[in-house]
Parts: structure tokens; C-alpha cells; sequence
């Protein structure tokens, strides 16, 4: 269940990385609401991963969970690069994420 908790905590990571990125883009309400919603709840949702989780595994697969999540967030929706080293980085780092869940139990 702690792994469960830690994908949605990854997810909500990449909500508030998208509402930085409406603030910037001028929308500021609806950037502020989805800044404070996923990075509060992210948070909230890691603690309680790392309740069952090494600090290590847990805040590495976050954050490459938020890296990954952000950069297909841009690229589908901010017009960024699609560039196929960007794609095979991108694959390196989910490669590592599910390295670090097969041998951590």
C-alpha cells in the first residue's frame, strides 16, 4: 500500500509543478489552488510512504515520479521539445524508478 501511496504522492507532484506553471502563464488564482493542493497533499502522502519506505527509495522515486511527470506535462501541453535524447533520458530515469522498487521490499 505504501507504494500505492507513493505513485499518487509522485502524481500530485506534477499538479503543483503544472500550477507553477499556469502562474507563470498569468493564471494566477487557478495556479496558486493547484500549487497548494499538490504539493500540500504531495508532502502529506510522502511522510506517510516513508512510513514503510527507506528515505532513499522513497524520495527517489518522488522526485523522478515529478522530473518524468513534468517533462511529458510539457511536451504535451507547453509545446516543449520532443527531441528523442530527451526521450531516452526520460526512459533512463523511469528505468531506474522501477530498478529501485524490484529490489527494495
Amino acid at each position: 500500500m505504501s507504494w500505492v501511496i507513493l505513485i499518487i504522492a509522485g502524481l500530485l507532484e506534477v499538479v503543483g509543478v503544472n500550477g507553477i506553471q499556469r502562474l507563470v502563464k498569468g493564471e494566477k488564482v487557478i495556479g496558486v489552488l493547484f500549487m497548494i493542493f499538490g504539493f500540500s497533499i504531495s508532502l502529506a502522502l510522502l511522510g506517510i510512504a516513508m512510513e514503510h519506505i527507506s528515505l532513499g527509495v522513497a524520495y527517489a522515486v518522488w522526485t523522478g515520479m515529478g522530473t518524468v511527470g513534468s517533462v511529458l506535462l510539457g511536451m504535451l501541453f507547453y509545446n516543449e521539445s520532443k527531441d528523442a535524447k530527451r526521450i531516452f533520458f526520460l526512459s533512463l530515469i523511469i528505468i531506474a524508478v522501477i530498478g529501485l522498487r524490484i529490489v527494495t521490499i
